[in-house]
């Protein structure tokens, strides 16, 4: 079975990546995660995360994925057993001493390889397989031949990153930060060094440019879907733990519907397309496919040139309530009277509509949503329910 996998940062998104069609959650506790800089999850908070989702028949995976210093073991048989008797699916690991001491304390919970253990052969995967690893998050750099060999000599389960940030170095082994920052991005703590702005130089010292990055463009592979299941993947993977509900919204609609679509053989080039370009247009960075199909080039990355990474304002607001013809709107992004909306959500592939009245908490008559947050209602027999995104007027399928 296909699983579609997404990121939590907290309870909050967690919600929402449920609600929009994840099989499936991962996300960090308050130690041993590469997103330090996450709200993550606190013991109590993973015990609401694993009852929420297995009450919705749905799984839940914590990152136990740092790169382990002898001062880090500290603690991390309690916090494994923990997630043992809590029920947590699985465990993503990179270090093989975390295998081994689930091994010795003989938990039930699976063992998922990390993308930070940087897979791309069928040796290693063999070798994590009889370490007791039932699952390989392959190297970001995994191309199709890597995965139809792992797949074919392990019959592991598969699992690989679909959409989100890349990493400038090996699937995410990043000395930058530390050098730079001293912040260590093998144990959550990376500064993005790879997207700052840097002088370049050529070997006579003479100035180039002032504008250099060394940053690959976000991974898409929503045009690739069906070549990769066919290839072996089980299990595709959203990045974004930092990222706003907005997006995880859109990343997971998007997939879910291909996914759907697929499974159903009614996916065609005008869904394809109409799916592409919202998601090109949620996030403020350029999106490319990347390693599986081909190695990529100078137009799969950021260099010598200029950046537009401009957040749009795209998101209006999120559904709070719809009731007797009335919906209940928390407000994110100004709108007004007369404008085009789209809204959207696990039961509506997209639907426009013209707003012709706005009202405030009071339901008196107001012309514009122009507060943050604001709580305003409109009148309509719409087909929306609690969690729906509305949205700017983007694309007709």
């Amino acid at each position: 079975m296909i699983e579609l996998l997404a990121p939590a940062g907290d309870i909050k998104k967690l919600k929402i990546a449920l609600h929009y069609g994840a099989d499936a959650i991962y996300f960090g506790g308050q130690n041993f995660g590469l997103r330090a800089n996450a709200k993550n999850f606190s013991n109590e908070e993973i015990k609401e995360a694993v009852n929420l989702a297995h009450s919705l028949n749905k799984k839940v995976y914590v990152t136990v994925n740092i790169i382990f210093h002898d001062e880090n073991f500290k603690d991390l048989e309690n916090y494994l057993r923990y997630l043992d008797n809590i029920n947590v699916d699985a465990i993503m690991v990179s270090d093989v001493a975390v295998l081994d001491i689930c091994n010795k304390l003989n938990l039930k919970l699976k063992r998922f390889i990390s993308t930070q253990a940087s897979i791309l052969n069928k040796e290693a995967a063999l070798f994590y397989k009889e370490l007791g690893a039932s699952r390989i998050v392959l190297a970001r750099e995994a191309m199709k031949e890597d995965v139809i060999s792992i797949k074919k000599a392990s019959h592991l389960s598969l699992e690989t990153f679909v959409h989100g940030a890349m990493c400038t170095s090996f699937s995410g082994r990043c000395i930058l930060s530390n050098y730079c920052t001293n912040r260590d991005s093998n144990r959550g703590g990376c500064a993005q060094v790879c997207r700052w702005n840097f002088s370049f130089f050529d070997l006579d010292n003479n100035l180039i440019s002032d504008n250099f990055w060394m940053s690959p463009k976000d991974l898409n592979m929503s045009t690739s879907i069906i070549d990769m299941i066919d290839s072996g993947i089980d299990s595709f993977k959203i990045e974004g733990r930092m990222r706003s509900i907005y997006y995880i919204a859109t990343i997971l609609h998007v997939y879910r519907n291909i996914f759907d679509k697929i499974s159903t053989n009614t996916l065609n080039k005008s869904y394809t397309n109409y799916y592409l370009n919202v998601l090109k247009r949620c996030a403020n960075r350029e999106t490319a496919p990347q390693f599986f199909n081909k190695f990529p080039d100078e137009n799969d990355q950021y260099y010598l040139e200029n950046r537009d990474e401009v957040s749009n304002q795209d998101f209006l607001g999120i559904v709070l309530e719809n009731k007797k013809g009335i919906i209940t709107i928390e407000q994110r992004n100004y709108f007004k009277l007369g404008d085009i909306v789209q809204f959207f959500g696990p039961n509506i592939e997209m639907l426009n509509y013209k707003i012709d009245q706005i009202y405030n908490e009071k339901m008196e008559s107001i012309e514009v949503a122009n507060h943050p947050q604001m709580i305003i209602k409109i009148k309509a027999n719409l087909p929306v329910s609690k969690f729906d995104m509305m949205r700017c007027k983007l694309f007709d399928i």
